[in-house]
């Protein structure tokens, strides 16, 4: 199969590369054309001049932006991929993704013929780099079954969820627990430095009990305690992944307090922090309304 990765950004080109290692014809495209270029003299892959000229001769065109206005503002227009995939093609859009704009997409693209999953991944910039990402995917099994053998070049578990938008559901839902961890257990690390317990030694305690989470066992661990805070994923982001989960519980009418906090504390920290900032930096803003260290 000939394939079109539209996106190398930091997670995106890790994913490409493992596309062009598994020996896939491949051709990138990067709206910062520089990345597209460098990309094509680190591994072959044909450096693309616009969506349409990667996707034109694709089976599988694999798209990886920040949020999904950024894939639909990719179909339309001379260079966009509406006028460029041939019918029996199929998109994998592995954005972290809305499932209603997913939905308007796959109608869009299934007028032309061109199918469509969302495929949203999890395990960061490591994990793709291993091949070892988790892909969530939405949409027709039997696509699913057809690209299939890319998906597998970066993804060492995929399932799939239920129809279009499943996915990224899925995905925002995952993301919304991750942010609840690692700010509740932000404050209770920060309330008990105050009561005297040493952080390494209340984290020893939470992960051999009922309170542990991947933030407690390995984030907070790693990041917080060394003061490393290494910049992996963007705060920014999770911002965006916590609000997608908490729009989409408004639109089904599922109360959902907890994912409305949450979403309304990641936006603080977000404007706070800014647009660099990575996801665990969270915690200096906990860090700094209790007038504690957590080290």
């Amino acid at each position: 199969m000939h394939v079109a990765f539209l996106g190398l950004g930091a997670i995106g080109w890790p994913m490409a590369r493992r596309v062009a290692e598994a020996k896939f014809p491949l051709a990138v495209w990067n709206r910062t054309a520089s990345r597209a270029r460098e990309f094509s003299e680190a591994t072959g892959a044909r450096a693309a001049t616009s969506p349409a000229d990667a996707a034109r001769d694709a089976d599988v065109v694999i798209t990886c932006l920040p949020n999904s206005p950024e894939v639909m503002s990719l179909l339309d227009g001379g260079d966009g991929l509406l006028a460029a995939m041939r019918r029996g093609a199929a998109l994998v859009d592995c954005t972290s993704g809305e499932p209603a704009t997913s939905r308007r997409i796959a109608e869009r693209l299934r007028e032309r013929g061109v199918d469509f999953i969302d495929a949203p991944v999890s395990g960061g910039v490591s994990g793709a780099e291993k091949g070892a990402l988790t892909v969530m995917v939405g949409g027709d099994r039997a696509v699913l079954d057809r690209v299939r053998p890319v998906l597998e070049s970066f993804g060492q578990k995929i399932v799939h969820c239920g129809a279009v938008g499943a996915g990224d559901a899925l995905k925002a839902v995952n993301n919304a627990l991750l942010a609840v961890h690692i700010w509740s257990a932000a404050e209770g690390l920060a309330l008990l430095v105050k009561e005297g317990v040493a952080p390494a030694t209340a984290l020893d305690v939470i992960n051999a009990s009922s309170g542990r989470s991947n933030a407690s066992m390995n984030l907070i661990p790693e990041r917080v305690l060394t003061r490393a805070f290494p910049r992996t994923f963007r705060l920014a982001l999770l911002d965006k992944d916590v609000g997608i989960a908490a729009a989409v519980a408004s639109a089904d009418a599922v109360p959902a307090p907890m994912l409305q906090l949450t979403a309304a504390l990641w936006k603080l920290a977000h404007n706070s922090l800014g647009e660099v900032a990575d996801h665990v930096e969270t915690v200096k803003i906990i860090e700094q309304w209790a007038g504690v260290e957590i080290a």
